[in-house]
């Protein structure tokens, strides 16, 4: 499969009537953490895989006053570490978060504009041949219960 099939499957949760293949992975609304615990803003939307009803990226919203001045950036799953009842935690700092590119679907072309994320962050494409869906990452290792 090439890059530009897999693009067009990309949808924006919101503007779909689909579910995803998991429902309990809908975290929209959560807040989100750099690796440092500062808060990055809210997960607005999920952009899915259609065909494979997977998220593949999180939409996350951040600055503004009352809707306005917002800029939402996309993040790959594979950035996710840990998720809770209330917030979602990822491996990248918020200045890396910030240099990505901010996510305009009326202003800007989708041709490339995946594969530059992917770059950005140093994520192997989901189109990628070998590529292993990481979300939900998996679950901390239990405590030792010897001392």
């Amino acid at each position: 499969m090439t890059e530009s099939e897999n693009q067009r499957t990309l949808i924006d949760l919101d503007e779909a009537a689909l579910m995803l293949e998991h429902p309990a992975e809908d975290i929209r609304g959560r807040s989100v953490y750099d690796r440092d615990g500062h808060e990055l803003g809210k997960i607005e939307g999920l952009i899915v895989d259609e065909a494979e009803r997977k998220v593949r990226f999180l939409r996350i919203g951040s600055g503004g006053f009352l809707g306005f001045g917002k800029t939402a950036r996309l993040v790959p799953v594979d950035a996710i570490t840990r998720i809770t009842d209330d917030a979602v935690h990822l491996d990248r700092s918020k200045e890396h978060v910030a240099g990505s590119d901010p996510y305009d679907p009326q202003v800007m072309p989708v041709s490339d504009f995946y594969r530059r994320l992917y770059e950005h962050y140093g994520y192997a494409p989901f189109w990628a041949a070998g590529y292993v869906y990481p979300y939900p990452p998996p679950p901390p290792p239990w405590p030792s219960t010897t001392t």
